[in-house]
């Protein structure tokens, strides 16, 4: 097993008893205090999933969740003593994955944890042997081995990037709605503004420059075939 999980929580008690759960299950386990540590440990050391408290002192749980954001599509489970909803769904359309009100069991974040790298690293089908690259003009995608090229270089990209362009690569020229992205995308169990699909194609374009993925107005997006 090679998850590493970063936990960003203030909270001695609380630390013990994720880090010791979280190691019980085989996971490598870095306990840090502070969001700015945090940020330090993502430059030097990054975890392949944060577990990150809201209250911290100095900067929050919200800014350094926007933060990693940024940068990566990591997932991120925020646990926090605020149970408003006002709170969750922020915590949320700011890019966390899940949200934990405190106390909670800690059995039901071990499961958390297991159900977000399963999403995180889908299994491979049978069929996905046959057909495992796919060409889209001058994209091209490795489906088994998550690779993606573009104008023939190879490109660094977040796994939603790479399932948002899988789709559209796979459905040349239809457009998909911001519903039906954030659902095929972000999963049925996403609770969220669909302002986060609009996120997402701006990194994307901005990554592969002259990509012809379109707007449509109203609606949602689509990848326009590229004879080129």
């Amino acid at each position: 097993m090679n998850e590493y999980i970063g936990v960003v929580e203030d909270d001695q008690n609380i630390q013990n008893i994720v880090s010791a759960y979280l190691k019980k299950e085989g996971y490598k386990v870095s306990v840090i205090e502070s969001a700015e540590a945090a940020w330090d440990l993502w430059k030097e050391d990054p975890p392949t999933m944060w577990i990150l408290d809201i209250m911290l002192p100095g900067m929050d749980g919200y800014e350094f969740c926007k933060k990693i954001r940024e940068e990566s599509d990591v997932p991120i489970i925020i646990i926090s003593a605020k149970d408003e909803e006002i709170d969750k769904i922020l915590g949320l359309e700011l890019g966390g994955d899940d949200y934990l009100t405190k106390p909670f069991s800690p059995r039901e974040l071990v499961a958390r944890v297991k159900r977000l790298f399963k999403r995180a690293q889908p299994a491979v089908r049978r069929d996905d042997m046959v057909h495992d690259r796919i060409q889209a003009g001058k994209l091209l995608i490795y489906r088994n081995e998550r690779r993606l090229f573009w104008n023939g270089r190879e490109q660094e990209v977040t796994t939603k990037e790479f399932d948002m362009l899988l789709l559209f690569a796979e459905n040349i020229n239809r457009a998909f709605s911001r519903e039906e992205l954030l659902t095929k995308v972000w999963g049925n169990d996403y609770f969220g503004s669909d302002r986060a699909v609009d996120d997402l194609v701006k990194r994307i374009r901005k990554k592969l420059a002259d990509l012809p993925l379109e707007t449509v107005w109203g609606y949602g997006y689509r990848l326009r075939r590229d004879e080129d």
